[in-house]
């Protein structure tokens, strides 16, 4: 690739606050500009390309990043140049940012352990900008700085308000001078709040919706990456501007801190041991924005749901993409919205929020048969109709990731299998929900179990390990062979009678699959799988976790409890913040998780799976209807006391031994 190719920017290796929409990124020193991410970010809009610190002329000496959580760090430092000429570091310097719900602030103080007072001036070098979200990510070079009068500068939809109490501004500059006393410490601080007038989202103003849990596990691992996740997940809360009563999480960091229904669906179906709240807001954002009408050019049909709302046109230069504002290219996000109503009532979602949404069930049943299934043929496909959309639509979305075991690309339409499990899942239970509500729910199933049937008629391949599911089923309606994680979101679905859920359960956990960190979300032995391939050999953790909770509910504990070993195994060498995806590389060849070098961090359903994976090795079974919670916990991680489970609008504990045993708890739990 030419040096002057644009290339998208790596974050790995860089440090984040964030409280959406604002976010920093940055070097571990805090400082901004050494790398094409680096900035300070409002509303998908870099606000500062660039900040650095002087003190007394001279750039301060890092010695620690701290974090505070994931809305603040503060980056630690030692200034020589005030210090007396002994060994020990006299004077150091704290420098935290937060980020908020309108911008990010700056504080720095410098504290000192000398006899004597120090003088310095302390400079804050800065370069303001405006460039988008998109155009960072294409690795384009930035326009020219805009101009910046009075601390402040802006377009005709953005402003940013720059303060700085006490400092002399001019030029990029801002500059104190400072006195440090004996013993004693100088502060000062500076802030940069930002407005956008094309906002389609904002910060949540309320609390989280969904109980914060204590979590005591004897592998701690667990525990620690709980913890880790809630607080990630808490910093990710959006809403939306015409529902700002109403809470989503954004899919992640730094590129999709907007509404995408797909990873908004799962992240709060991850989250629903802890409460339906934050489950209700997401169905009722979704349902408020399902299509009405066909439009090619923004993929809607009656009845969909969306796949990601923007600010503006969102326009990816040299990949052919170029989305509206609101795009409904996915093809199953109305399904999963369906499993997640479902779901949601049998975790004690209110009757009467449920029968609210039932008009909108009905429209995302009738999505399914009337367009889902676009040729008739009793299953799901999808194809991009505007020729500027998502070539795949699937969750695995980037152009290469359907393709033979041979490396070649499948042609289009393309029925992916999961689809058909989330589909028949939710015409099943879609058909429990009406039944419930006064309906009927004869009709779909019915439908479901045509789909059932075609489905085991068209996937099932055969090879020397013995039978498998194809990834998909392409234009000409053959089984695309490749073996893939699309596999584990089958299980737990009803689809599969109890033999095949095992032939499925036994291929999860083979090597070519199981990387020992998760799950490759292609085999090895494929010509195209390659360890750092976005969705052709890497790990995606909500992917393994899906697995993990199939496995889990159709009773295969031992391979669910393999892959929990293989996610705790990740998640401390990521620190217990779970990126979007690491490489595929076997854990047996490295002794840690290889990152993949642009994966967002922290990810919504990364972040969630951790209380999945929790669920899951509780073996948590929800019936708020009987009033009932079957738990069959597992000995995967030993010991296990959780106190913040919600259950039919009650918070309550569980403790579990070291031998999986149910010691007693506050909720209605029926063991076994």
């Amino acid at each position: 690739m030419p040096l002057d190719t644009p290339r998208q920017p790596l974050l790995h290796g860089e440090t984040v606050v964030l409280r959406a929409p604002s976010q920093a990124w940055s070097a571990a020193d805090g400082s901004l500009g050494s790398q094409p991410i680096h900035g300070l970010y409002f509303s998908d809009v870099r606000i500062v390309s660039a900040q650095r610190i002087t003190v007394a002329g001279e750039p301060l000496e890092h010695i620690a990043t701290v974090p505070r959580g994931a809305d603040s760090t503060t980056f630690v430092s030692i200034a020589r140049q005030l210090d007396d000429p002994t060994p020990d570091p006299g004077v150091r310097a704290e420098h935290t940012r937060t980020a908020t719900t309108t911008g990010i602030r700056e504080r720095l103080e410098i504290v000192s352990r000398l006899g004597a007072e120090a003088r310095a001036q302390v400079v804050v070098h800065y370069t303001a900008d405006l460039t988008g979200m998109d155009v960072v990510k294409s690795g384009v070079p930035a326009a020219a700085a805009p101009d910046v009068r009075d601390g402040v500068w802006g377009d005709d939809d953005v402003t940013v308000t720059l303060t700085a109490p006490g400092a002399a501004a001019a030029d990029g500059t801002l500059t104190w001078q400072v006195v440090v006393p004996a013993h004693g410490s100088a502060v000062v601080e500076w802030g940069y709040e930002a407005e956008d007038a094309l906002a389609v989202v904002a910060g949540a103003p309320d609390a989280a919706p969904w109980s914060t849990p204590a979590v005591t596990t004897g592998d701690d691992r667990l525990a620690r990456w709980t913890r880790r996740a809630i607080d990630d997940l808490d910093a990710l809360r959006l809403v939306t501007t015409r529902e700002p009563g109403l809470q989503f999480l954004a899919a992640g960091a730094p590129w999709f801190f907007t509404l995408f229904g797909r990873d908004s669906l799962w992240a709060a179906r991850f989250m629903l041991p802890l409460g339906t709240g934050i489950a209700s807001d997401t169905l009722r954002i979704l349902a408020g924005l399902q299509g009405a009408q066909d439009v090619p050019a923004t993929a809607e049909e009656p009845g969909k749901i969306m796949h990601e709302l923007r600010r503006g046109d969102l326009v990816m230069p040299g990949e052919g993409i170029h989305l509206p504002p609101l795009y409904y290219g996915t093809v199953d996000a109305t399904a999963l919205w369906v499993c997640l109503l479902h779901d949601a009532w049998t975790w004690g979602m209110p009757d009467d929020d449920v029968r609210a949404l039932v008009p909108h069930l009905s429209r995302a049943l009738e999505w399914m048969r009337d367009f889902g299934d676009s040729d008739g043929d009793g299953l799901l496909e999808y194809a991009d109709r505007s020729g500027r959309g998502l070539s795949n639509q699937g969750w695995k979305d980037s152009g290469d990731s359907v393709q033979w075991r041979d490396g070649t690309l499948a042609t289009g339409p393309i029925a992916l299998v999961e689809v058909q499990a989330y589909a028949y899942e939710a015409a099943v239970h879609g058909a429990d929900l009406l039944d419930a509500f006064g309906g009927s729910g004869a009709e779909w199933r019915a439908w479901a179990a045509r789909l059932r049937e075609r489905f085991h008629e068209s996937f099932w391949i055969e090879d020397a390990d013995g039978a498998y599911l194809a990834i998909a089923l392409d234009a000409d309606k053959r089984p695309v062979d490749t073996v893939t994680s699309n596999l584990g979101h089958v299980l737990g679905t009803g689809i599969l009678d109890e033999r095949q859920a095992g032939m499925v359960a036994r291929r999860l956990v083979d090597p070519t699959l199981n990387s020992g960190y998760g799950l490759r979300t292609m085999s090895t032995d494929s010509a195209g799988y390659w360890p750092l391939s976005y969705h052709g050999g890497s790990v995606w953790t909500h992917d393994t976790a899906i697995a993990i909770a199939g496995l889990a509910r159709d009773g295969f504990r031992e391979e669910a409890d393999e892959l929990v070993r293989g996610l705790l195994n990740a998640a401390s060498g990521f620190d217990y913040r779970m990126p979007e995806l690491h490489s595929g590389d076997p854990a047996g060849a490295v002794a840690a998780p290889v990152p993949y070098p642009a994966a967002c961090r922290p990810q919504a359903w990364s972040a969630a799976a951790a209380v999945s994976v929790l669920s899951s090795v509780l073996g948590l079974r929800p019936d708020a209807r009987a009033g009932e919670l079957g738990i069959s916990p597992t000995a995967a991680v030993g010991a296990i006391t959780v106190d913040g489970l919600v259950f039919d609008g009650e918070r309550g504990q569980v403790s579990i031994s070291a031998s999986g045993e149910v010691l007693g708890g506050s909720l209605p739990f029926v063991v076994g």
